[in-house]
């Protein structure tokens, strides 16, 4: 049952907005697209070659672009400067771009909530009004009262560039730690807030990444994990992080080791890091021991034991398990452990033999994606058919009821303490921006907490899941949205996004820059490609190493599904993708060119035989990709790595985007696959690169350059899967 909550007014603060067919193929050349007589093609700066050559396993691999790793070397910054005096004053004059910035930045002037957080009978949760840079967290003491503003990271820096990275609230409510990160990088150094006053506290955090904190149940302090210091004095990720916990009002120098992974062996070749957790009865901290993205190890401390030494409850590299919560000795877990699609389990820390385990709830027919408790349920998450579904259990196992969600869509949330009686989560499609509800646990009602308003009619546009078949016959689901009016006539402009690895499910979410797509007569096309985690473990894992081909096939029989099915052709067809995406469309392009009208690799992995040299967290993701000091990963990393397949070609109109303060997918990745693009280019079709300042992998970018980025791609795109006069 759902149900209208009024809430709060956004009115009396809402203006502190200014304060991822043919395997491993060439294929046919493409032929250049026709430009406008005004509007001619730039010729891409000519990159000068090394004569760097390495041995892999008796193969010698030319890499004439080593010299692009060195990054902040005045010859890598002058041909930065090169590329952008190109690339920029082509994006800026695209005819398309002014009317898509304009209508980017009305689109995007939306109020956006996100889901609350109940502490100490406060609600903490972001707001942005709509043009904000950022999101500023507010607090208010009942979820029905007026909200006041408690951290504005749009007061962090000048041009937005700073952001807020991270927030951990403590268990009464009165201190709230927050992280920052600077120009977009991953790296953030926490600050400790009053939530009475607003007054920051003298204490500061460093060397840290990824993780969060979690707070000592009597908010004295914090449990956090940190990289060392390097001889430079900054973090050091090429060595494992180690946990410590830090009481408020002393310096990080005197903060106690608790859990240190130094001395433990290379898992798969790689070093373990440890987080932790502690737990909601304040007696445990558990400790998550891990070594990339497929097992890890659990080890707990008891803090009534006057040994204060950690002790393994999962001491084997087997499956992954993720801690839920803990009612006394009894732990529940998410885990892939003899499920490839996960179950919960419950496991006694006192008798922790595997033996002993119990089973809470069984793997499922759906793949479980998370676990709450929350009020002493387990609220559990499945995708069905890329859909959320969600079932509430008891501790016992025992079915209580499936939570009715607002529509078909994603469904995100349901945080919270085991005394709670309410959760929240957010709910949201292709058409749908994301809504927040509040779930009432003893009743199961569901009541609305924030819808936002946007200047667009929804009922314009159907979404319709499709399935298509694979090189290898593997039935690939694919969700496509349009407008209900358009003529399939094969002539249509069609996104195809995608992403591919690390178990990552794109499930259906709104985003302000499809709808201008959308809006602008777009078809948006997103398969599920293996690699990710929509349909469990096995899913996932016929994406990875040796199998990584499989995802590039699967995206390329995504854009043959839609130009067979009608709904657009080869010139009209434009592939994006990020990071990983970044990845699949460098891949896909090299190997078929031929088959796409426009290309948009962003933040790409495009060197696979050297990512892992970039930095130590590169390295772990040696579980997806391998690592090409081995044999059997080098010859597959070298058959789809889009730097060494950039070979002479007529190559479809290219944006390659990468950032300057990357430190995730380091930039020169991108910088190595442009330089090879562009020389191997064989007809007309500019081949650009665009090197954005002051920005990272994406995360904490600033609302203005998120507008402007997008202006760029979408007026790219545009251009080049239009019809040609």
């Amino acid at each position: 049952m759902r149900k209208l909550l009024v809430a709060g007014s956004a009115a009396s603060f809402a203006a502190l907005a200014l304060g991822g067919s043919a395997s491993g193929q060439s294929g046919s050349s493409a032929p250049p697209r026709t430009q406008e007589a005004a509007f001619t093609p730039p010729a891409a700066p000519v990159t000068p070659k090394g004569d760097q050559h390495d041995d892999y396993h008796g193969t010698r691999v030319a890499d004439p672009y080593r010299w692009l790793e060195q990054l902040g070397a005045p010859a890598v910054d002058a041909w930065i400067a090169e590329q952008n005096k190109v690339a920029t004053p082509y994006l800026e004059a695209l005819p398309d771009r002014a009317a898509i910035a304009e209508r980017l930045q009305k689109l995007w002037n939306f109020e956006r909530y996100g889901v609350p957080t109940l502490r100490g009978g406060r609600y903490f949760y972001s707001f942005n009004p709509g043009l904000a840079n950022h999101s500023v967290l507010m607090v208010s003491d009942a979820i029905d009262a007026e909200p006041r503003v408690l951290i504005n990271p749009n007061t962090f820096s000048a041009d937005g560039t700073v952001s807020l990275a991270g927030q951990s609230i403590s268990p009464d409510g009165s201190l709230i730690a927050y992280a920052k990160s600077d120009g977009g990088s991953d790296w953030r150094d926490w600050f400790f807030r009053r939530v009475d006053d607003g007054e920051d506290l003298d204490d500061r955090l460093s060397f840290m990444k990824f993780g969060s904190l979690s707070w000592a149940r009597d908010g004295s302090g914090v449990y956090y994990s940190r990289y060392p210091a390097g001889p430079d004095g900054a973090g050091d990720d090429a060595q494992p992080t180690s946990v410590f916990f830090h009481r408020l009002g002393a310096p990080q120098s005197e903060d106690v080791l608790v859990h240190d992974v130094s001395t433990m062996a290379r898992h798969r070749g790689l070093r373990p890091n440890t987080n932790a957790r502690a737990t909601e009865d304040g007696r445990y901290v558990v400790l998550n021991v891990r070594a990339g993205y497929h097992e890890n190890q659990v080890h707990v401390l008891d803090l009534q034991d006057p040994d204060g030494t950690p002790r393994p409850v999962v001491g084997a590299w087997s499956a992954q398990f993720s801690f839920v919560g803990n009612d006394g000795t009894q732990f529940f877990f998410e885990t892939t452990d003899g499920a490839p699609k996960s179950r919960i389990v419950a496991i006694d820390v006192d008798s922790p033999e595997r033996a002993k385990w119990r089973e809470v709830v069984p793997e499922d027919d759906d793949p479980l994606r998370g676990v709450s408790f929350v009020g002493g349920r387990l609220i559990a998450t499945y995708l069905h058919d890329v859909k959320t579904r969600v079932r509430v259990f008891g501790t016992d196992g025992s079915v209580e009821r499936d939570i009715e969600l607002p529509g078909v869509g994603s469904a995100r949330g349901f945080g919270g303490e085991s005394g709670q009686t309410t959760t929240f989560y957010s709910f949201t499609s292709f058409a749908t921006p994301t809504e927040v509800w509040a779930y009432d646990i003893p009743t199961g009602e569901s009541t609305l907490f924030k819808r936002p308003s946007v200047p667009f009619d929804p009922e314009q546009f159907v979404t319709e899941q499709v399935w298509y078949a694979s090189r290898d016959g593997t039935r690939v689901p694919m969700f496509v949205t349009c407008r209900r009016d358009l003529a399939r006539d094969g002539k249509r402009p069609t996104l195809l996004y995608g992403y591919g690895g690390f178990n990552v499910s794109l499930t259906p979410s709104y985003s302000t820059v499809r709808m201008v797509w959308l809006e602008r007569g777009g078809v948006l096309a997103i398969p599920n490609l293996r690699g990710g985690g929509e349909f469990g473990k096995e899913w996932h894992l016929a994406g990875t190493r040796d199998r990584k081909q499989n995802v590039f096939d699967d995206f390329i029989a995504a854009a043959e599904w839609l130009i067979e099915s009608g709904y657009t052709s080869r010139e009209h067809l434009g592939i994006q993708g990020g990071s990983n995406g970044g990845l699949l469309v460098g891949a896909c392009m090299t190997q078929r060119p031929d088959l796409f009208g426009a290309c948009l690799p962003a933040v790409g992995v495009l060197d696979m035989l050297r990512y892992h040299r970039a930095s130590a967290n590169a390295r772990n993701w040696s579980t997806d990709y391998g690592l090409s000091e081995n044999a059997e990963d080098f010859a597959s990393q070298y058959a789809y790595s889009p730097v060494h397949n950039a070979r002479a070609a007529c190559y479809p109109p290219t944006l390659v985007t990468t950032a300057d303060h990357d430190d995730r997918v380091v930039p020169w990745h991108s910088y190595k696959f442009a330089a090879a693009v562009q020389s191997a280019q064989g007809c007309d079709n500019p081949v650009l690169l665009h090197v954005e300042t002051r920005a990272g992998h994406g995360a904490g970018k600033p609302t203005w350059m998120q507008i402007e980025h997008a202006a760029n791609a979408l007026a790219f795109l545009s251009e080049h899967t239009k019809d040609s006069p």
